[in-house]
């Protein structure tokens, strides 16, 4: 039988803090990643940029794992299941996910970006059902319509602007299927791994596969060495690659696929607001009126039924 279909026990009512403890942060991390992304294309290249942001986090992952000491004892315990679930999740999760999202928005708003990846909740949802047996009830359909539609009411505020592509389009409702298949993924095959060597292998290996294609695609000499670009890194690997992945799968560990993505729909409001007080991004008044019932929806999609 599925989490959803259980009754709520007192102990996963005293989880429920510690999940939004998790999730508010994440998704503050998660919203500003759309924005610090704008400040690198005019340095470098996306995919050369997230190489390098992935082997740098996931280095720095990895020897945190071994100074704790926990390094040694989970690559025991991998085995050849544990490396392919590894390799699947750094594909989905990162170098796909933000290598076709990167790429896409180039041609798009990092306000527009933001609102199509927010809708990961609905295409976790209608995959967790068939992958996981995870069956939502009617509060639980009712909040995901409920955040579809205040996401939806966002986005025909932003369409008929002219700095947005339908190939941009594609690209990131591509990236959104990735993310939303490894979140199902990392939810059906488990690791038996730390949380810190777990993020820091995903990220090195979606490093170690972005690398060689971004050199084939992408000119180096383009990049340049600029404040900007430093930051941007400084900013993208310290707190988004590490601080932001390893609160996600913290969250994941605590709650159901649906329900911790459904925090997905806070970064609409949070991304529209840092696209226009950090890059000067369009905003109207009237994009806030989808704010209700994100708000109501993520509040009906975690509560227990």
């Amino acid at each position: 039988m599925s989490d959803a279909a259980s009754p709520v026990l007192p102990a996963a009512r005293s989880r429920a803090w510690p999940a939004a403890a998790l999730a508010l942060p994440f998704t503050l991390i998660w919203a500003s990643a759309f924005p610090a992304a704008k400040f690198v294309f005019p340095d470098s290249p996306p995919l050369l940029f997230l190489a390098v942001r992935y082997l740098l986090a996931g280095w720095l992952l990895v020897a945190w794992a071994a100074g704790r000491g926990s390094l040694r004892h989970d690559l025991g315990r991998l085995g050849a299941r544990g490396w392919a679930v590894l390799l699947a999740l750094a594909l989905l999760n990162h170098a796909l996910y933000l290598g076709l999202s990167w790429t896409g928005m180039r041609q798009l708003s990092s306000g527009l970006t933001t609102i199509i990846i927010s809708a990961s909740p609905i295409v976790v949802a209608l995959l967790a059902a068939p992958l996981l047996g995870e069956r939502l009830g009617a509060r639980q359909w009712a909040g995901l319509a409920l955040g579809l539609g205040g996401v939806a009411f966002i986005v025909r505020q932003r369409l008929g602007g002219g700095a947005d592509t339908l190939a941009g389009v594609l690209m990131v409702l591509a990236a959104l299927f990735m993310l939303s298949l490894g979140t199902v993924l990392y939810k059906r095959q488990p690791l038996s791994v730390g949380l810190a060597t777990g993020a820091g292998l995903q990220t090195l290996l979606a490093g170690l596969a972005l690398l060689p294609v971004a050199l084939l695609t992408e000119d180096v000499a383009s990049v340049r060495l600029t404040p900007a670009l430093l930051g941007a890194m400084a900013w993208l690997v310290g707190v988004v690659s590490m601080g932001g992945y390893l609160l996600w799968f913290a969250l994941l560990a605590r709650a159901r696929a649906a329900a911790a993505s459904a925090w997905f729909f806070l970064t609409p409001p949070l991304g529209l607001l840092m696209g226009w007080a950090v890059l000067d991004e369009p905003l109207a008044w009237g994009d806030f009126a989808g704010i209700v019932p994100v708000v109501l929806g993520i509040a009906l999609v975690t509560r227990g039924r």
